[in-house]
């Protein structure tokens, strides 16, 4: 049995004053103390970890003003806040041990869009991709592209000046800020924007912190204008934070953004920001163009920017091998083929933008006609890329190459501490064969991958920094990364900010350092802004890198062994895939409905770490105790459920986190580093329950497909107590809700009538080859089976008008909602068993069929561990094998059709949705695909009490509009039983399985057989 894992108070910590007099000063905000809520905070994208004091959420700007006007009280003169935005930094840019406040979870609304300047005003919480959903109905977007564009805020891009692929072409954030609205220690409300030499005047003449500030920067950048001159590189990816070189603009402007841009909240908290926006390019497109070795592709980046392209990419060969594993691989394989004497080793990726079709033609055309006609050494081969989706499944592999880096395996993984220099992009190919020369001399693994056009390379070397030989490259190789980079004329801090790595401002700034400690100094006189980073106040020194806390040290108390066990969530390297902002993305449905950081893959992944940690600081190794037998076991759980010396363990606070989680296991599939929440959220709570009493719901659920055939048998007193107000009173009680009704129609019975035979290995067997070979075994799921009958009958009519004969397997329980609810025990030899049974129908060879996707997917993944061979197929997959004996269409106008396929297919099986596509269009139809999120029930998730209001909440979120308005379809399908139920609950509406839509049409009926018993009625 687990212990009790106490968790740490920080009552008396110098913080909590602060916030007392926050929460009495009115903030309306909510303020995070948990040890659950700072763990989650102490972490970014970095190798770092620094666990907060707390963490406020201010609603407004009049709560950033509290914040402040509590900062400048003489008694919380040693408070200091940090503000965080998307908390992807690779820098530990918001890192701190003082308070963080994030404006991400509610100052996230646009404010105004202005289609004719081309203007938006936002609050600093916006995230880049809410935001340019927004304005492309207005043909406008917000330029500066990154690949954390679905998760960066406005303001985390801001304090970092962020940029990406592009920049060439677009800038940096900096050069799209009109005007910012920031707010000051001493709690001053300022709109800061460029202004004329008289209005520059004015502001010189306030006797406030603001007249002191533009005094301030306006001496220095006159007085200090040779060195600024001289020290600032020129570079498109020029100096980032207290920009001094671009204060005083080419129009004759002061710019006080240009010192604001960049500063990573060292100078104001930034409330607002009024952005410039450009049109969307009309035309695009990209060539892909393929090398032997990824030298020659940093080579030949010059000679494709010189062909006036608007971009140019580069990936190594260890990011594309890594690719080639990934979900998005499947879409984007085609343009990236493999040549007759081997894979690719580098490639570059050119984009080509204009206004019409024409243009663009005439410019591709030049592009790959200066390809064809100018070989270059090591060049292979190049493809095209057309069409807005097919670019975007380019680009959205291009952006998860950062995550990417993360999924190998072992604890050797590429980290981020060198990995944005810039330098000039004629020094690129020189400096990279040196820094190569570098990790090479070091022995180290590496990835690569950047913005060849703009002398940016993203280079991640492999280290495990648990290991104490590894944690001290982190100097060596910082140290000689800052001298190459100088003496190529380029710069350390090239894209993702300094954060920890100031350390290496005072020697680049050189006689300039002193004037940024003015300035600091000028905003924030007391240095209560993100202390640490950037400028250090005088007579002190910025904190050296390797003083800061590695995550690699705190985990080193877990061992390898323990981290390998836990399902990749000892391994999350913090690139934040699961923060995606869409209502209608896939992962993480939890944190996209609550905004709450702890529910999501992230979230858990950091909080199952450091349960781990404390687990191991006790000398328990987790496994072991999984396997130790409780003799008392009840009286035990009984006990700790009871005892109040309980309430603190942490291990509530993680599991209150699981808790939410919707087992979609979305995350499994699309998050880079497949951190899967449902496989270790599983043993934690088998481990969790071994020390305390489960609630009623679970046995309950658990137990469902052993007690559906019992509850089919006593169908009307199972009704009575779905349906009626007393059972529904009764079952609320127990935990669970909104339980569907059986129909009164028995799918065994009905099939044996209609002569289809239950499968055994034996009756299979005596089938000759011809006869296995027109057969197929359907293995339906107990929800499926007993709940929603006539999708497998359907199933069975559609094999038939193939000319099959179909099989049904006997009654198999799947073990899904034991594995889900943490009963490993009993799930392992459930999975064993039904793994047995399904592998010896399998062995005549005779194709097995699930119906519902979840629970099919799950002899996929859950069973992993049973040594299970059998491959039992999805329905499309099945049906994509028997193409030919569906039949043509006769003619006419094509019926179009839409698909809400259920997340998990979509995540896990990403072929699934262009299966589907292939068999409607064989029928004729048109298949389009619902683009929508999380339905909210997944499996008996939306069925639990407790978690009905989120389950609600994500469906308004998503399918329900979605469904509202369908993508002019004549039909809409759902693959998913849980999704279907959903629907019907939340909107009364019944929408067929697609396997009752293609029985449909084989009959050549425009009605679908949905009459008689009602599926169920809930």
């Amino acid at each position: 049995m687990i212990p009790r894992l106490v968790a740490e108070h920080h009552n008396a910590s110098p913080a909590e004053a602060f916030l007392s007099y926050l929460a009495s000063a009115g903030l309306e905000g909510e303020i995070g103390r948990s040890a659950a809520e700072r763990n989650v905070f102490a972490t970014d994208n970095s190798i770092y970890q620094v666990e907060p004091a707390a963490i406020l959420f201010p609603r407004n700007t009049d709560d950033l003003k509290r914040i402040a006007k509590a900062l400048a009280r003489p008694e919380f003169a040693e408070i200091s806040v940090a503000p965080r935005g998307g908390g992807t930094g690779t820098n530990g840019q918001s890192l701190t041990s003082g308070v963080v406040v994030d404006c991400s979870r509610h100052m996230n609304r646009i404010l105004a869009i202005d289609p004719v300047r081309r203007v938006a005003r936002v609050e600093a919480g916006v995230v880049k991709d809410q935001l340019n959903k927004a304005l492309a109905p207005h043909g406008l977007f917000f330029a500066p592209e990154l690949s954390t564009s679905n998760r960066a805020t406005i303001g985390g891009m801001i304090s970092t000046d962020a940029c990406g692929q592009g920049s060439c072409l677009y800038g940096k954030t900096s050069n799209h800020v009109l005007a910012l609205r920031v707010v000051l220690t001493d709690g001053t409300d300022f709109l800061s924007r460029p202004v004329r030499e008289e209005e520059l005047r004015a502001l010189q003449a306030r006797r406030d912190r603001i007249g002191d500030i533009h005094r301030t920067v306006a001496r220095i950048t006159s007085n200090d204008r040779a060195e600024i001159e001289r020290i600032f590189p020129k570079l498109n990816r020029f100096m980032t934070g207290y920009d001094l070189a671009h204060v005083q603009r080419g129009d004759g402007a002061f710019d006080l953004n240009a010192v604001l841009c960049g500063s990573e909240g060292t100078l104001a908290m930034i409330a607002e920001a009024e952005l410039n926006l450009l049109p969307i390019p009309a035309c695009a497109a990209l060539v892909n163009i393929r090398y032997d070795n990824f030298n020659a592709a940093l080579e030949d980046a010059r000679n494709l920017v010189a062909l006036d392209v608007a971009s140019v990419e580069t990936i190594d060969e260890t990011v594309l091998r890594l690719a080639k594993g990934d979900i998005v691989w499947p879409r984007i394989a085609a343009f990236f083929p493999d040549d007759a004497i081997g894979p690719s080793n580098g490639i570059n990726i050119a984009e080509i933008l204009a206004d019409t079709p024409l243009e663009l033609a005439e410019k591709l055309s030049a592009v790959t006609t200066a390809l064809e006609n100018n070989p270059f050494p090591g060049r292979k081969g190049f493809t095209t890329t057309h069409g807005k989706a097919e670019i975007e499944a380019v680009w959205t592999m291009r952006k998860r190459a950062v995550g990417l880096l993360g999924n190998v395996e072992g604890p050797v993984r590429p980290v981020p501490f060198v990995e944005d220099t810039a330098v000039p992009p004629e020094n690129l190919a020189a400096y990279i064969r040196e820094f190569r020369a570098l990790l090479d001399s070091e022995g180290l693994a590496y990835g690569m991958f950047g913005h060849v056009d703009a002398g940016v390379l993203h280079v991640r070397p492999a280290l495990d920094l648990t290991r104490p030989e590894h944690a001290a490259l982190v100097r060596r190789i910082s140290d000689a990364v800052v001298a190459l980079t100088r003496k190529h004329g380029g710069v350390l801090w090239g894209e993702h900010g300094k954060g920890v790595r100031s350390e290496y401002v005072p020697a680049f700034f050189g006689p300039l350092y002193p004037r940024l400690q003015e300035i600091k100094a000028t905003f924030d006189p007391l240095g209560q802004l993100n202390p640490g980073k950037i400028v250090a106040p005088a007579g002190k020194a910025l904190p050296k890198i390797d003083e800061i806390p590695l995550r690699g040290a705190l985990d080193r108390d877990i061992g390898n062994d323990i981290r390998a066990a836990f399902d990749n969530a000892a391994y999350c390297n913090g690139n934040g895939g699961c923060f995606d902002f869409d209502a209608d993305g896939l992962m993480c449905p939890s944190y996209k409905a609550t905004r709450d950081r702890r529910f999501s893959p992230k979230g858990r992944a950091s909080l199952m770490r450091e349960w781990l940690r404390r687990l191991a600081e006790k000398g328990i190794d987790p496994r072991r105790e999984a396997a130790r037998p409780q003799p008392l076991g009840f009286v035990n759980r009984l006990w700790n459920s009871l005892n109040p010396a309980n309430r603190d363990d942490f291990s509530h606070e993680v599991r209150a986190a699981m808790d939410t989680c919707l087992a979609c296991k979305a995350c499994a599939g699309q998050c880079p580093v497949k951190v899967s929440v449902p496989a270790f959220r599983a043993k934690f709570l088998a481990l969790y329950y071994k020390r305390y009493l489960r609630p009623l719901k679970d046995p309950l659920v658990a137990a469902i497909e052993t007690t559906l055939p019992l509850m089919a048998r006593v169908r009307p007193l199972y009704n009575l107590v779905a349906g009626s107000s007393a059972g529904k009173a009764a079952m609320r009680r127990a935990g669970l809700t909104a339980l569907p009704t059986l129909p009164s129609i028995s799918v065994r019975r009905t099939l044996a009538r209609q002569n289809v035979s239950v499968a055994t290995p034996a009756r299979l067997g005596r089938l000759d080859e011809a006869a296995r070979a027109g057969a197929v075994v359907f293995v339906p799921d107990a929800f499926t089976e007993h709940f929603d009958p006539h999708v497998l009958l359907d199933a069975v009519e559609v094999a038939r008008l193939l000319g099959l004969t179909p099989f049904i397997a006997p009654p198999l329980v799947n073990g899904k909602a034991l594995h889900v609810h943490g009963y490993l025990g009993a799930f392992e030899k459930t999975a064993r068993r039904t793994a047995a049974a399904i592998d010896r129908l399998a062995e005549a060879g005779v194709p097995l069929v699930g119906i519902d996707p979840s629970m099919t997917l799950a002899f996929r993944s859950e069973y992993s561990g049973t040594g299970m061979k059998a491959r039992v197929l999805l329905p499309q997959e099945w049906l994509a094998t028997v193409l030919d004996r569906l039949p043509s269409p006769a003619g006419g106008e094509r019926k179009r059709v839409q698909l809400m396929a259920h997340c998990t297919e979509r995540t896990n099986a990403p072929v699934a949705t262009a299966q589907w596509k292939a068999v409607f269009a064989k029928l004729g139809m048109e298949l389009v695909v619902g683009e929508a999120g999380c339905c909210g029930m997944a499996g008996t998730f939306g069925h639990e009490v407790r978690n009905r209001a989120l389950s609600e909440t994500l469906y308004t979120m998503s399918w329900q509009p979605a469904l509202a308005t369908p993508d002019r379809a004549e039909l809409v399908m759902a693959t998913g039983y849980s999704c279907r139920s959903q629907v019907k609950l939340m909107d009364g509406v019944r929408l067929p399985h697609p396997f009752q839509a293609i029985r449909a049409a084989l009959q050549e009926r425009l009605t679908l057989p949905l009459g008689g018993d009602a599926t169920y009625d809930i």
